[in-house]
């Protein structure tokens, strides 16, 4: 039986993201930031008595996971159909160096129309495969750590929004959580971009991650406005 309560979490931050790389399912892990972005996180996530913990099986996500899953002693399920969007030809490439080899494909991609790039896994592909891993819920609440273009996709098939409405949910900030809840009426979402950073911190996380994970150092990885794919990747 799926969990009544999904919280979706994305993973923290890589050395990809500071610099502006398209990630997809390109596989860097953690750096230093993500890992104590992941540590802060996971005594937050941990008040909710979380179930079960499934995770996209690449390293960001799964390094995520650890620190949680070592708190609550329990396993973390690794499921694939939580990876990010596959990005095709343009993994591993900076939004500048795919403006010079690209630049009709990020024109698209900057306008918001979707599955602009060839090689790219349509999004919705990517719901329908992070939906399937529900399966693998159970009990009162699951924590799905996971990337941010996924979560986006699944809080949309969820909540059935149009595919072209699912821009408007907006990218999570890495380290950070959406709070989904199924009730007789089906699924709603109740909390969106929550985490350590800013005032909902319920816990001392210090001045130096405190700066490191400031609005400004967020911006980097959030992409221009309204946007999902670049979220996860750059």
């Amino acid at each position: 039986m799926t969990a009544r309560r999904i919280l979706l979490w994305r993973h923290g931050r890589t050395a990809w993201n500071l610099q502006r790389r398209f990630q997809g399912q390109a596989d860097p892990p953690l750096d230093d930031v993500g890992m104590r972005q992941a540590r802060v996180a996971a005594a937050m996530l941990a008040s909710f008595a979380p179930f079960s913990i499934v995770s996209s099986d690449l390293r960001r996500a799964s390094g995520t996971a650890a620190p949680l899953a070592e708190l609550l002693g329990q396993p973390v399920v690794l499921d694939p159909r939580l990876r990010e969007r596959s990005l095709g030809h343009w993994e591993g490439l900076t939004r500048d160096e795919v403006g010079r080899l690209y630049p009709d494909e990020l024109a698209d991609w900057l306008a918001g129309r979707e599955d602009c790039q060839p090689t790219s896994e349509p999004r919705s592909e990517v719901a329908s495969r992070a939906l399937a891993s529900l399966t693998d819920t159970s009990g009162d609440t699951a924590v799905l750590v996971t990337h941010s273009a996924t979560a986006i996709a699944l809080t949309g098939e969820l909540l059935r929004l149009p595919l072209t409405l699912w821009r408007g949910i907006g990218p999570l900030a890495n380290c950070h959580w959406s709070e989904l809840v199924r009730d007789d009426h089906g699924w709603r979402l109740r909390a969106h971009n929550v985490g350590p950073a800013g005032p909902v911190i319920p816990v001392p996380i210090g001045v130096e991650l405190a700066e490191e994970m400031s609005p400004d150092a967020e911006a980097l990885d959030a992409g221009p406005p309204g946007d999902t794919v670049g979220a996860d990747a750059s």
